[in-house]
């Protein structure tokens, strides 16, 4: 274990952060990769794809542990979605480019500026998008955007901790599970404890190039199934 840094006064401290300066907030322009465009959110363009794409699902499903119910119409999604504009929470539509539907969203909230703290949250992916390239890529455009071009030290998941499929998909990503904070808030008349996870700017490289290595065209066989899961890159990436 490393040494800490002591003060003048021989108490331990944190490591000095050099030339720091606070961050800016994400602009409001688009992420392309292979396989979909992340992009802002635009109700009067999306909110018909994400409306009737969420109905495909048993009815409410997705809406499980998120902070709404399932919308019985598209106006009233809509209305919701203009709320949700930015600048925190600024929600994103995911757009799968073979088909140039809006499939999924995603945020970035809670954001602080002045430390460097970003989170993404309210992801509702659906059926069209989940366990799909498209879906993986999405996450990495976000957080290729936060590290590199934002420059974000701390890129944070929090979920219900009873989301078993949130948790799996957090550690799958490359967040690391930081606790449960008990009794975090109470949503829907219910108690929520909150999982946390987080990938630090110091993780990030080895989260990065995983991901690259991950979305190769040679990582995926004739069939579309892929070769090395993002665990297994980052473990082998870590080992070198």
């Amino acid at each position: 274990m490393t040494t800490p840094p002591h003060n003048k006064f021989d108490q331990p401290i944190g490591v000095t952060v050099e030339n720091w300066q606070a961050c800016a907030l994400p602009p409001a322009t688009v992420m392309t990769g292979q396989h979909c465009q992340v992009e802002p959110i635009d109700p009067q363009k999306h909110a018909a794809d994400l409306f009737s794409g969420n109905r495909v699902a048993a009815d409410g499903e997705r809406f499980t542990y998120l902070g709404t119910e399932a919308f019985d119409d598209v106006e009233s999604y809509r209305k919701w979605l203009e709320t949700m504009r930015g600048p925190d929470p600024m929600l994103h539509a995911i757009i799968d480019l073979a088909s140039g539907k809006a499939v999924g969203v995603a945020a970035f909230m809670r954001i602080d500026t002045a430390h460097g703290v970003i989170e993404v949250g309210n992801i509702n992916y659906t059926p069209a998008l989940s366990q799909t390239i498209a879906g993986t890529e999405a996450m990495y455009l976000m957080m290729k955007r936060a590290f590199d071009e934002l420059g974000y030290r701390r890129y944070e998941w929090k979920c219900d901790d009873q989301n078993l499929p949130s948790r799996a998909a957090a550690a799958r990503y490359g967040f690391v599970y930081e606790g449960t904070f008990r009794q975090h808030m109470v949503y829907k008349g219910r108690n929520r404890d909150t999982a946390w996870f987080s990938i630090t700017d110091q993780e990030w490289p080895i989260v990065s190039a995983a991901f690259e290595a991950w979305l190769d065209p040679q990582n995926f066989d004739a069939n579309g199934k892929q070769v090395n899961s993002l665990q297994k890159l980052r473990q082998s990436l870590a080992n070198h």
